[in-house]
């Protein structure tokens, strides 16, 4: 029984050092802002295409923070990182990342897109002071047929998330965290 429980440790704090790594090569690789523009507007086409009720969102939002990929892995622990861009009135005016770290039951790796609405220019102003964070898991919407028409702003934002890829089980307590710097 101990070797066991000696092996389920190991096996955790190995994937744990290695999502470290993984999250610290993510960070260290910046892609330049024409890039991370383009990436970001392709996601808002993808999130759409998607669900077309979020070309409503875009349309009539104070500003959005888009991050087109988002790493996230775990197992016992877990954590995820991704830039994107922050837009006002449809014009990029920074770049944004995102870092999250959980605890509790999951297991697996996933690639998501994200995008944050704000409603108002408070709302706004209040992310670029950095004073937002908030636990994704418990907030944001999942980008499928018809979400947009069901979804309001909470305090003055919306999350919509999309999978693009792997397989993440999970039920964990967490937060993100997220940095702004102007263009």
């Amino acid at each position: 029984m101990q070797s066991h429980l000696l092996v389920t440790r190991t096996l955790t704090l190995v994937f744990a050092m290695s999502m470290l790594a993984v999250l610290a090569g993510c960070a260290a690789n910046s892609p330049s802002n024409d890039v991370l523009i383009a990436d970001s507007r392709a996601a808002l086409v993808r999130f759409a295409e998607t669900d077309s009720g979020l070309n409503d969102w875009v349309n009539h939002a104070h500003g959005y923070a888009v991050y087109p990929s988002v790493g996230k892995g775990g197992l016992g622990f877990g954590g995820s990182f991704g830039r994107g861009i922050v837009f006002e009135r449809g014009e990029p005016i920074g770049r944004t990342s995102v870092t999250q770290g959980t605890v509790g039951w999951q297991i697996g790796v996933q690639n998501y897109a994200q995008v944050i609405f704000f409603q108002d220019d408070a709302a706004l102003r209040t992310f670029q002071r950095g004073n937002f964070e908030f636990s994704a898991q418990a907030t944001a919407v999942a980008a499928t047929a018809g979400a947009a028409a069901t979804t309001s702003y909470e305090r003055g934002v919306a999350v919509f998330i999309m999978v693009k890829g792997g397989l993440m089980a999970e039920a964990t307590v967490g937060g993100q965290k997220f940095e702004y710097q102007p263009l």
